[in-house]
């Protein structure tokens, strides 16, 4: 059997019973950014960042989505201080505007952008092909056949009514908590159906291409 007809029968099941799950991933390591950072990095102001861990949670090669696109940690080390020079790296003025990162062993993780958000290119792809639909379709299903009660079509169509709508307010409509809501959106951002926006959320053109198809 081939891979194109399995696809095709997966979105039949999809349709019929409305399950899936998909991922399209760059391994998260854990780091977070704010927004100061991310347009540092975006700019290439930004080459290193300090975090204070039991152990290092990063490696070299280690790469992480961001706003600024895919960040790639090119190396880790341990360091008693951080130079003032090093602050300037990391988006200070000096070492001593720094915050304070709590308690833990002191490490100096270097960054760089290492190319665009693959889901952004993603997202923009419109023009879906029968296989694209199929491949989505099983990948929603997946997510909906774990669940308790299938949501992935749900969410779709109330994404796309709400655009710009807080989370919370959405979470609500559904009975989630926010943190679960935002979890799951961020299930159908990775398959380029949905783009955060400063408030809320808007349906991706690919993930209006879908819904529009019929096949949410």
């Amino acid at each position: 059997m081939s891979s194109s007809y399995r696809a095709r029968i997966s979105l039949f099941m999809w349709v019929i019973f409305g399950h899936g799950r998909k991922r399209f991933c760059v391994r998260d390591w854990g780091m977070l950014f704010d927004r100061a950072a991310i347009e540092g990095l975006a700019a290439g102001r930004v080459t290193v960042a300090f975090r204070r861990w039991d152990a290092p949670r990063v490696r070299p090669g280690s790469r992480m989505r961001t706003a600024a696109g895919v960040v790639e940690v090119t190396s880790v080390a341990e360091v008693a201080t951080v130079t003032d020079e090093d602050a300037r790296a990391a988006g200070y003025e000096s070492a001593a505007q720094m915050p304070d990162r709590g308690s833990g062993r002191l490490y100096r993780i270097g960054l760089r952008v290492a190319g665009p958000d693959p889901r952004i290119a993603l997202r923009e792809t419109a023009d879906l092909t029968d296989d694209d639909r199929a491949a989505i379709g099983a990948a929603l299903w997946r997510m909906d056949r774990v669940a308790e009660v299938p949501w992935t079509g749900a969410f779709l169509r109330l994404i796309a009514d709400n655009e710009a709508v807080r989370a919370v307010e959405l979470a609500e409509r559904v009975g989630l908590a926010r943190d679960v809501f935002k979890r799951r959106v961020r299930r159908l951002k990775e398959l380029g159906l949905t783009e955060s926006l400063e408030v809320g959320y808007r349906l991706s053109p690919r993930g209006r291409a879908f819904l529009e198809g019929g096949d949410a």
